[in-house]
């Protein structure tokens, strides 16, 4: 999985009244403006064939629809694969909040913070290996599959850094088979399987516990025994 960073963003202007935008420094002009800048990152500074990802799934800002505010707020969810990436996408992002606000005649300069890192969450080949044939055993050849890697990040990762242990990271299923067949045929997965952070995640009760639960001692069996 990738690794990660989560910074917050604000943006400083000059807040005034709506009926007079001209004696102000409008932070929403300028956050919006940044927030499509940052698409680019993704779609014309990252290799096709590399990951990269910018998010902003956060923006605040003004509290009245008279009144324009003093500053806005972007948080941002950032996912690549490797340090290097890591740094190119960081080095991106700053230059172009700095260079909206500069562009918006901000009199302060944005604050950049940086929330949370995550490093790339890589299973251990040989320790995977094991759990892979446990679960082969438990659910049979045709129900074990290596999706690849996922954009999504994990804070699973540091634990095993830290504590220097290999690490097994798995997913199970948790959809009605028959909704997702539906919706795979019709091509329609993304819109119709709801996913994790989605508000209409939903995963069937049952079998979804069992199966997890029988991985996991299918697991701790493999390695206990």
């Amino acid at each position: 999985m990738a690794a990660s960073d989560g910074l917050t963003v604000t943006l400083h202007g000059r807040g005034g009244h709506g009926s007079r935008p001209h004696a102000t420094i409008d932070p929403v002009v300028m956050a919006a403006a940044t927030v499509m800048r940052l698409q680019t990152i993704a779609s014309r500074e990252v290799d096709p064939r590399d990951v990269g990802v910018v998010t902003v799934g956060s923006i605040h800002a003004g509290l009245k629809n008279n009144i324009i505010p003093a500053e806005a707020t972007l948080e941002l969810s950032l996912r690549y694969p490797n340090d290097e990436m890591r740094e190119k996408i960081l080095g991106s992002v700053e230059r172009i909040v700095r260079a909206e606000a500069l562009a918006s005649g901000a009199e302060q300069e944005p604050t950049i913070r940086t929330d949370h890192t995550l490093p790339p969450t890589i299973n251990d080949a040989a320790a995977t290996s094991r759990a892979v044939a446990a679960f082969r055993r438990a659910f049979g050849e045709e129900s074990v599959v290596d999706p690849g890697m996922f954009t999504g990040s994990e804070d699973v990762s540091w634990f095993a850094r830290d504590t220097g242990v290999p690490l097994v990271f798995w997913f199970w299923g948790g959809h009605d088979p028959a909704a997702y067949a539906e919706a795979d045929a019709a091509g329609t997965i993304d819109r119709d399987v709801p996913t994790n952070h989605s508000p209409f995640f939903a995963p069937e009760i049952h079998p979804t516990i069992e199966v997890g639960v029988t991985a996991l001692v299918a697991a701790a069996r493999e390695f206990l025994d």
